[in-house]
Order: C-alpha cells, then structure tokens, then sequence
C-alpha cells in the first residue's frame, strides 16, 4: 500500500500477542495481492490487463467485497467515487507512470475520459467481474486501504480482543477503550503542505467506529503558479479546484469512510454536507481554504471535534 501502519492492542497480562504482527502483515500481503496496481500479477493487474468483453474474470472473495462497496459509493455520491479513473491518474502523474511537472494536455484528458465510468464493469453476485467496455480499468486505492483497516480489526476480534486501534496510512478503526478506559483519541492531519505528520488540525474521541481523511496538501504537483492535487473530478478529467483541501468522515466500516471521504472532496461542502445529513450513522468535517488561505470548517450535525 505504500504506507506504513500503527496498531494498539489492550491486551491484558495473560494474552500473549507474539505471533500477532506476523497474522497481520500476512493478512496485508493478502490484501496488496489482491487489489495493488503496482503489482503485475495481482488480481486487479490482472483484470485490467483483459481485452475482451466475454470473459468472466472470477475474484477472491476480498475483491468482491470491495467492488459491492465502490458499486454503493458510485451510486450515493451520483458518480463522485469512480473506480475507474485508473488512465486517468496515471495521465496526470499520479499512478506507476511516475510524477509529472506538467498538466496533459487537454486533448488527452478528454480522450481518457471515454474510457471512464464504473458502470462499464459488471459485478456479479457469483463473484466474477466482466468488462463492458475493453479499455475500462480499476484502482481501487481509495477504498482498499479502508479495507485493509477493516480487516486487520476483524482479525484482532477473530483473535479476541475487544479494545484496540488500528491505523494504516492515516485511516483508522477503534475498538473499546484505551488502557485507561478512556476513547480512544484520534487526530485530523493539518491541511496545509508545509506541515509536519504529526501536526494535528483537530482532535476527536473515535469509540466503535472509523474515521478516514481525504486531502489536496500531500499529493500534488504545482505548474505555472497553479497546484494539482490527486483527487480527480470524474466527470471533468481535472483535479478538483473548489477549495476543499481536507475531508474527514466517520463512519461504521473504514472501506466506506475511506471512499466517502474522496467522494465529498469531488462533491464540494454544500453538496457533500447534504448528503451526509441524509444518513445515520455517518458524520464528516469538510475543510475549505477560503481567499487569504484561510481555512473554514463546516460540520455535518454530529460531528465533534476541538
């Protein structure tokens, strides 16, 4: 995945965790080999690497999985989320093309963009995938770390513990409580380029539940006096440029949270508080640089943070 991840076990005096960090690392081996684009043979290599529209391509369970959740956040968020901007982050210099200095030309956005839209892939309930359309392709980063969080807390509850915290590369899942029998404290990352990992914007208390953050400041190119961030609008073919620099949702499963949160930057505050207000159970903070470069939060009616 290209990150690294932290994990806190309440273990108790009598539970020996020896063997648990190697249960993980095996379990994310699983996981990368499955859904990784920089991984020839994996799964999702393998599927985008098709060119036919016959074949039924069978996937393991834990493919299947993370393809019915991006189906759902396609369909919530009217497209916002799409799987399929593979060409179209490897275009702008975001994927295993390597980083560019320079924006594409319009031309070739526009051409990439015909070959954009998850509704060119059939998910079946028998667990294969069929391409609709040839050159359709996946990259499922935005939702397969999520999983990855999701399923190392389900191996450390396979395992029997009750109270833990799990973080992969900023996206988080908590169990129970601390040590102390405290909630567990998580914080949101500073949305600004120029600051440290380590340099928390907001706190909050995070209790049976996971958070995730999607951002503009960490991945990014600039040219001409004109930054490019990561997350890219489907529907146009460029980085989103309406000032939401950082999203954070909250919500049951990481693999939802984690795709959610990609969607609402795409979305936009208004469109994206909109949405979260229709449902239970999920909560975000959309952060928008405003003229002077400074930042606005807007809260979804649940969310608590200082």
């Amino acid at each position: 995945m290209g990150t690294t991840y932290h994990i806190k076990v309440v273990s108790g005096y009598f539970r020996s965790t020896e063997d648990l960090k190697d249960k993980i690392d095996a379990r994310l081996k699983e996981i990368n080999r499955s859904m990784s684009t920089y991984m020839k043979e994996s799964e999702i290599s393998r599927f985008n690497a098709l060119e036919n529209t016959e074949e039924k391509f069978h996937i393991s369970d834990d493919f299947f999985q993370v393809m019915l959740a991006a189906k759902h956040l396609h369909k919530i968020t009217g497209g916002a989320w799409d799987g399929t901007l593979d060409p179209l982050i490897n275009l702008w210099g975001f994927g295993r093309s390597g980083k560019k200095s320079i924006a594409p030309d319009p031309g070739e956005i526009r051409t990439v963009l015909e070959d954009i839209g998850f509704d060119h892939i059939e998910i079946s309930e028998d667990k294969y995938l069929r391409k609709k359309k040839i050159s359709v392709s996946l990259d499922l980063a935005s939702v397969a770390k999520g999983y990855g969080v999701d399923q190392i807390a389900h191996l450390l509850e396979k395992e029997g513990f009750g109270d833990f915290l799990v973080e992969i590369g900023g996206e988080v899942s908590a169990s129970g409580l601390r040590k102390d029998g405290k909630q567990w404290r998580v914080g949101i990352n500073m949305p600004r380029k120029t600051a440290g990992f380590s340099e928390v914007y907001k706190a909050l208390n995070l209790y049976n539940s996971s958070l995730a953050t999607s951002g503009d400041y960490r991945n990014f190119f600039e040219a001409d006096g004109k930054r490019y961030s990561h997350v890219l609008n489907p529907r146009t073919g460029y980085p989103v440029a309406n000032g939401v620099v950082s999203v954070s949702v909250i919500a049951d499963t990481c693999t939802f949270a984690d795709g959610l949160a990609t969607a609402l930057m795409v979305m936009g505050h208004e469109k994206g508080l909109e949405l979260v207000n229709n449902f239970d159970n999920i909560e975000c903070l959309i952060v928008v640089e405003e003229e002077g470069r400074v930042l606005r939060d807007y809260y979804s009616r649940g969310f608590e943070a200082d």
